[in-house]
């Protein structure tokens, strides 16, 4: 990684940031496969089964709006994907996407639960997104998968995710989740469908604390045992929780442009809108609690990972040795072992060396 030369005081010139944001390696963990679906992409997989949509029609139907807005958007725009061919097709076009950023190594989150749910072949769907993905790790990406239940959808359809992902395991799929409405059902219910997580060799993960409030993040890791938390920006709320995810090293999937479209942000402060500056990121990353940067659904959102990081060091104030530790926080949070996380982040230590030592 080439890595810019920083000037007197340790600081590196915004242009250099720029590049340097651009040239080090990054992960992304928190990543729908559905949520990437470009304004064309969706028109042209809407033209394959008949259906004539616009790309202004779908940036509309992404403009921001509330958290209810958002499921109502991704529901509609996952109703575009029937066939493996389709979920080949946008596997293809994430791949272009994460290589265009430097982002060698992702951990998808696929919405399996939204496949059985229209009586769809999961498992024929997930076989076409894997030999599609295939094809992109000798250009240097690496990519493992989530399978996602809906909590709204209840135990026993988060069962039979669970099911599929247990037989998987060998196939690349690293973990379990449940997403969706976190509001809808509580934690308690699923505590068997996560022991099967476990005993099957699955991460264990949950979005949790995006609307919800700081006490559902506890609970999650208490009740279910995850060791990561999609969003759980709730915890700002409470200091005993943020010490208590510091304690536990419970890592926090954070995705600050998703929690300002969704007015998940502004609900959390209690205000009518939030701005990038109010979201807790660096004080979570200033209290000792794991993080990764993300971009949750980057397409429904307008935005990208590297601005993602552009934002965190411009709006955010976090140094860029910071970023460059927080970058590395993503390989060593990730569902990979020892010997991978240390060849990923080598040149991300490197870098922050030649910061430190300038």
């Amino acid at each position: 990684m080439a890595i810019p030369s920083s000037s007197p005081g340790n600081s590196i010139s915004p242009e250099n940031t720029r590049v340097l944001i651009a040239n080090m390696p990054k992960a992304e963990l928190h990543l729908h496969l559905e949520g990437s679906i470009e304004p064309a992409t969706a028109v042209r997989l809407a033209a394959r089964h008949g259906i004539v949509i616009t790309e202004q029609e779908v940036r509309e139907r992404y403009a921001p709006g509330d958290f209810a807005k958002f499921l109502d958007a991704f529901k509609w725009v996952t109703s575009f994907l029937e066939t493996p061919a389709d979920y080949a097709l946008i596997t293809e076009h994430l791949a272009d996407y994460l290589l265009a950023q430097n982002i060698v190594y992702a951990e998808v989150t696929l919405s399996i639960g939204v496949m059985l749910l229209r009586k769809q072949d999961a498992l024929a769907n997930f076989a076409a997104i894997r030999d599609a993905a295939k094809k992109y790790e000798s250009r240097g990406l690496r990519m493992q998968w989530i399978f996602d239940a809906v909590r709204q959808f209840g135990v026993t359809a988060a069962e039979e995710v669970v099911r599929l992902a247990s037989q998987c395991v060998r196939e690349n799929v690293a973990a379990f989740g449940i997403g969706g409405d976190e509001l809808a059902l509580p934690a308690k219910d699923f505590v068997g469908v996560y022991e099967h997580a476990g005993a099957a060799g699955l991460g264990r993960l949950i979005h949790v604390g995006e609307i919800g409030n700081a006490a559902s993040v506890r609970e999650a890791v208490e009740v279910l045992g995850v060791t990561r938390i999609g969003h759980g920006i709730a915890a700002m709320n409470d200091e005993s929780v943020m010490d208590f995810l510091a304690e536990r090293e419970i890592t926090l999937e954070l995705c600050p442009t998703s929690n300002i479209r969704t007015g998940a942000l502004a609900r959390q402060i209690g205000k009518p809108s939030a701005q990038i500056e109010e979201h807790p990121l660096k004080m979570f990353f200033e209290r000792n609690i794991p993080i990764a940067i993300s971009t949750d659904d980057p397409a429904m959102f307008e935005t990208t990972l590297l601005q993602e990081y552009a934002q965190a060091q411009s709006a955010m104030r976090i140094s860029v040795a910071s970023l460059l530790r927080i970058a590395e926080m993503g390989f060593e949070n990730a569902f990979l072992g020892f010997q991978d996380v240390l060849a990923y982040s080598e040149p991300l230590r490197d870098a922050a060396s030649k910061i430190g030592s300038a």
